[in-house]
């Protein structure tokens, strides 16, 4: 038996009691620990996703958080909407390693299309644009960056390939082009932008 206080504790926060998320289950989504993971009750989630222990997804009122359909959440993935919001599509990979994405400051906005990877740590806040197919590999805070859209990391030409951050460090204020990749030790440039292709032959 499930002491009351348990879903009292998580009203007052505004997240989803258990029986909230057993819904969110019945919907078709997978959540493999239900008393470590914590959902905004306000959060907008679609089908086939999948979260693993110890995710967090939370949002103030008027601040909107979406997830779409068939994203995978592992261990230590946190997504906070404070003061703005944060819209993720669909089939992305957030984690292994952890990743944060928080809208937390005045004109944050993080948008995150399809079929992304965001593994090893990767944080992102401010006002970021993260395109279908774009990748952040490492430990890499990302703020105010556009990673632009196009293949994922399994298109076979990887200059026809979404933006990409690679490394660990820094990234502020950077444009990542379609096929292009800047990695980075401590801080990120973007005059060391470079093709993809000078890292990963074509298949």
């Amino acid at each position: 038996m499930i002491p009351a206080f348990v879903d009292d504790l998580r009203r007052a926060r505004g997240l989803m009691t258990l029986d909230q998320i057993a819904a969110l289950v019945a919907r078709g989504n997978v959540v493999f620990d239900p008393f470590s993971t914590l959902i905004a009750a306000a959060a907008r989630i679609g089908t086939g996703n999948v979260f693993h222990p110890c995710v967090t997804v939370d949002c103030t009122p008027g601040a909107d958080l979406v997830i779409g359909d068939g994203n995978l959440l592992h261990a230590n993935t946190t997504l906070v909407a404070e003061t703005g919001p944060i819209v993720i599509g669909s089939g992305n990979q957030f984690g292994e390693g952890g990743f944060v994405a928080k809208a937390n400051r005045a004109g944050a906005d993080i948008r995150i299309g399809d079929h992304g990877r965001y593994l090893g740590g990767a944080s992102v806040y401010g006002a970021c644009r993260l395109g279908a197919g774009s990748q952040i590999l490492g430990a890499i805070t990302a703020d105010d960056c556009l990673l632009e859209g196009g293949g994922s990391f399994r298109h076979p030409d990887p200059d026809g390939r979404a933006g990409l951050l690679k490394g660990a460090g820094v990234a502020r204020g950077l444009t990542v082009g379609l096929g292009r990749v800047i990695v980075g030790n401590g801080a990120f440039r973007q005059a060391d932008e470079e093709p993809q292709s000078n890292h990963h032959p074509r298949r």
